[in-house]
């Protein structure tokens, strides 16, 4: 698989739209299940390209939150090639889906997407965390194109998507805003007071998506703070509530069709992902939150990774 390799956009009028212009048709006859089985195959590439960008930024600082990328690159891969409606060309198109990434320490996982997505080049992702770089370790709207909000401290991200959520609404854009936020964040006390207001307000154009690694800083997210059952308070909110593996590209896409066409409240989809999946290098590593890699690791691990594609 050659590596600066971006996703062929559909043609569509004007140009003006990547991804779905419209739900796909549920798979029944034979036509719909070749039309499906390539859909699937499409993204499964894709997820591949975003690792891959991804193991390319973390070798230039040889550190960082590569494990997190891995893990929600299938979520991501989803979103940007097979759901958001976005003009590669043109990131403040006003009528583009919102995808805004709370988690900041993510931006190395989001930029892997954008490069995917054609938002940015793939050659730039060799800047990454530099001096002047577009690219910088933490997600800066006022940096990369298609980054929608700065990221920093966390639990803030899904308050400015239900704002964003309900600007839009009385707006008649009809613009989706998806809000990508971890297990982590459900500690916070602003994101359950953003999941009132999103309820409330019955923003059926709003979809969270949490990725559970049950890993953060201060430990496994199970001894820091326990917040299971997710799925069952999302509910108790008011939201429709789906969870998944996030790791499998199959149940990722007939989830998020499913949200697609939900009506009447926000949604979430709780995404149960692997950190570093894709590269068993990385996915046993002890201190896996913020990752140090060796030098020589970088190759063993894209070698894991394209094994691991032709099984």
């Amino acid at each position: 698989m050659d590596a600066t390799s971006t996703t062929q956009q559909p043609d569509v009028e004007d140009n003006d739209v990547t991804s779905l212009d419209a739900p796909h048709s549920v798979a029944g006859s034979a036509l719909d299940q070749t039309d499906q089985t390539d859909r699937i195959e499409r993204l499964r590439q894709a997820a591949y390209r975003i690792r891959l960008n991804a193991l390319t930024m973390g070798e230039v600082q040889g550190q960082g939150y590569i494990g997190q990328a891995l893990g929600v690159a299938d979520v991501l891969a989803v979103a940007y090639v097979d759901q958001l409606r976005h003009r590669p060309e043109d990131p403040h198109w006003p009528e583009r889906d919102r995808f805004l990434l709370s988690i900041g320490h993510y931006a190395i996982a989001l930029y892997a997407a954008l490069a995917e997505a054609g938002i940015i080049p793939v050659e730039e992702l060799e800047t990454y965390g530099s001096d002047e770089s577009r690219l910088p370790m933490s997600g800066m709207a006022s940096y990369t194109p298609g980054m929608e909000i700065s990221g920093g401290s966390l639990g803030h991200g899904l308050a400015v998507a239900v704002g964003m959520a309900l600007g839009l609404r009385h707006q008649g854009n009809p613009a989706r805003v998806f809000n990508l936020l971890s297990d982590g964040e459900l500690d916070e006390g602003s994101t359950w007071e953003a999941a009132l207001q999103g309820a409330h307000h019955q923003l059926d154009n709003l979809v969270a998506i949490v990725d559970v690694n049950a890993l953060q800083a201060d430990g496994p997210t199970v001894g820091v703070l326990r917040t299971e059952p997710v799925t069952e308070k999302w509910q108790a909110f008011g939201w429709k509530a789906l969870r998944v593996d996030g790791n499998d590209v199959p149940a990722l896409v007939a989830a998020f069709d499913e949200l697609r066409g939900h009506r009447g409240s926000p949604a979430v989809l709780i995404c149960d992902t692997r950190i570093g999946s894709g590269v068993p290098l990385l996915e046993t590593r002890e201190k896996a939150h913020f990752m140090r890699v060796a030098e020589h690791e970088w190759q063993i691990a894209r070698e894991q990774l394209e094994e691991g594609q032709t099984q």
